[in-house]
């Protein structure tokens, strides 16, 4: 706070999950303006959510994580003059403006959140990769893409079971592996595999007929901007309710990944690509998507507070 002083700001922009974003707004007294990247969480959801928490951990692991919040809360309120309620004031950081990165109509209970939340859709651009691609390989084609995101990427076994349950099938198969597994670990790679470890998951997904997924906010949100069903893998963190949403909406399915067998994975494509309805429900979601403003209508949310906010100043 040393290195800013003196300065003039309008407002502050803090992430939903960035611990400090409401107490900095009200440490430098500033209007606040809160952006999720994932979906958003209002008090009666995060409650929920917490009580969920505590049923399935022991007592003697919840009760001192518990304990060191409400000393840590403790400390901060005496130590810079701020109120802190709630937990849901420290984890998802409510403020008088809410930009979410998707549609209300993808929002778990989206009809609950009200009007200080801009679903604004997901904001889609190209992202660079540090490996050639030749998109010619696949002109004309409908792919199936298959990649895991760049965190979650390290699964050999399952890359070797998609090539077996998939390989040497009339479909084109271009599969995104990461940097941490080795292509040559993968052994012999069928003809109607394209296997690299960076694609550039915008320009296959426009043309692409199936997204195989772990289901981040990102990937999915990518898939179903261009009307992509999908099959998700979930993981960990917000994965399995994003994947619970999917399937929820009609636009794909959800499987487990430990228990995966190469026939299951080839029923599940043959299952999504043989019924209308998986690409009828993700072209109501890109609809959806694509009319609800992207970054353009953020920008304007944005600046609309700000003017509000001086006027009511």
């Amino acid at each position: 706070l040393e290195q800013i002083k003196g300065e003039h700001f309008d407002y502050i922009i803090h992430d939903s999950m960035f611990g400090c974003g409401r107490l900095l707004a009200q440490i430098l007294k500033l209007p606040a303006i809160n952006s999720c990247t994932s979906f958003a969480q209002n008090e009666e959801s995060f409650d929920h959510l917490m009580q969920h928490f505590f049923l399935n951990v022991p007592t003697e692991i919840a009760q001192p994580i518990n304990d060191t919040f409400h000393s840590l809360t403790i400390r901060l309120q005496e130590k810079y003059d701020v109120e802190i309620a709630s937990p849901y004031e420290v984890f998802c950081n409510p403020a008088p403006l809410t930009i979410v990165y998707t549609t209300r109509e993808f929002q778990p209970y989206g009809d609950a959140f009200d009007h200080t939340y801009h679903f604004v859709g997901p904001s889609i651009f190209s992202r660079l990769t540090h490996e050639d691609f030749d998109l010619t390989a696949i002109k004309g084609k409908r792919p199936i893409y298959i990649s895991l995101g760049t965190i979650f990427n390290q699964a050999l076994d399952f890359y070797k079971l998609c090539l077996e349950a998939l390989g040497n099938t009339d479909h084109t198969i271009v599969m995104s592996v990461g940097d941490r597994t080795q292509i040559t670990d993968l052994g012999e790679i069928p003809g109607n595999f394209m296997v690299k470890r960076y694609v550039p998951q915008m320009d296959v997904l426009q043309s692409a007929k199936l997204f195989i997924t772990h289901g981040g906010m990102n990937s999915t949100n990518e898939g179903l901007y261009y009307g992509v069903p999908l099959i998700i893998f979930p993981q960990s963190a917000d994965q399995p309710i994003i994947a619970e949403q999917v399937v929820s909406r009609g636009a794909g399915i959800s499987l487990q990944m430990q228990t995966l067998t190469a026939s299951q994975l080839r029923e599940a494509v043959d299952h999504v690509l043989s019924a209308p309805s998986f690409e009828k429900a993700a072209a109501n979601l890109r609809e959806s998507f694509r009319k609800s403003g992207g970054y353009h209508y953020a920008v304007d949310a944005i600046f609309e507070f700000k003017t509000q906010h001086f006027i009511h100043v």
